[in-house]
């Protein structure tokens, strides 16, 4: 989170209007490539590596796309082979991107109109940077996000009813549909083969009536709106009741509101899953701890590589 002084060495607090911030103030000045041909397998080790939510794919000095964690996410869902795909196969192109330049409120309505929550930054065509969301937010805390929708399945939003930084009141929503790939992989990831979620014969005989999603992967959809808060999220306990099933195939949503500051940088948030039609079928709370990040550790830019 940005400290009183921006990276100009003026107040926030001093401006007649925050929007008066360019991207070049708020903007990850390192920024993580990789070449087209890299296989996915390296690109997802990179990203995990790295410790970030995205990576630019450049040809030459050229930046010719980007694969965030959602790309990654629907090539895992989709069962492609990683060593055989690279990162031309799986890059989110034409890139769009954003002028170092240009304001803050400029670069969010790109977010926003292209569906997307992060973009790389250019200074005279070279690229010089990454901003996303996240780092828009903790300047443009009253902004609505409600129509951002990540790379993958996902939509989320996230409102700040105070000051940049959580605080008591905020919200943050996630949605995303849980496909019969999604319940295929995860039921692969954890051994969890149960039947009805996998066997239609089997789950039609069942009181459900056909196939439902695991209870823990409809919870999941609530870590990944924690995940969407300022800062870095750590996910300390969560209480659940699993209110009601999920057919394969519906969409759910997350709601998480920070009901409590229980001090240390921790929080408590009431976290609920709604089903498509808007029915309750997962309810409980959450304790995060939100480590605001002011100090970024120096890491080092690493440049495209097979």
């Amino acid at each position: 989170m940005p400290s009183d002084s921006d990276r100009g060495g003026r107040s926030v607090d001093d401006r007649e209007n925050v929007f008066d911030v360019v991207v070049r103030e708020v903007m990850r000045p390192t920024v993580e490539t990789v070449a087209p041909t890299t296989p996915a397998r390296a690109v997802v080790r990179h990203l995990h590596e790295a410790d970030v939510g995205s990576i630019v794919v450049v040809e030459g000095d050229e930046p010719v796309g980007i694969v965030t964690d959602s790309d990654v996410l629907a090539l895992v869902v989709a069962d492609r082979p990683l060593d055989e795909t690279t990162a031309a196969d799986c890059m989110s192109a034409p890139l769009v991107t954003v002028a170092v330049d240009d304001g803050i409120e400029a670069a969010a309505e790109t977010l926003r109109d292209h569906g997307i929550d992060q973009v790389p930054v250019l200074d005279d065509g070279h690229l010089v940077g990454v901003v996303s969301i996240r780092e828009l937010s903790y300047y443009l805390p009253g902004l609505s996000l409600s129509d951002v929708t990540t790379a993958g399945d996902g939509e989320y939003a996230y409102e700040d009813r105070a000051a940049p930084g959580v605080d008591v009141g905020d919200v943050v929503r996630f949605s995303k549909r849980l496909t019969d790939g999604d319940v295929r992989a995860f039921a692969r990831a954890t051994g969890d083969e149960n039947p009805l979620h996998l066997d239609d014969a089997f789950a039609a005989t069942t009181r459900f009536g056909g196939r439902i999603a695991h209870g823990v992967l409809t919870l999941g959809i609530v870590s990944a709106a924690l995940a969407r808060l300022p800062g870095l999220v750590i996910y300390l306990s969560q209480s659940v009741r699993f209110v009601g099933p999920v057919d394969v195939g519906d969409r759910v949503t997350a709601v998480c509101e920070v009901v409590d500051a229980l001090g240390g940088g921790r929080f408590r948030l009431r976290t609920t899953v709604r089903d498509g039609d808007g029915g309750t079928v997962v309810d409980g709370e959450a304790v995060v701890l939100i480590d605001d990040r002011e100090t970024e550790p120096e890491t080092t830019e690493t440049t495209g590589h097979d």
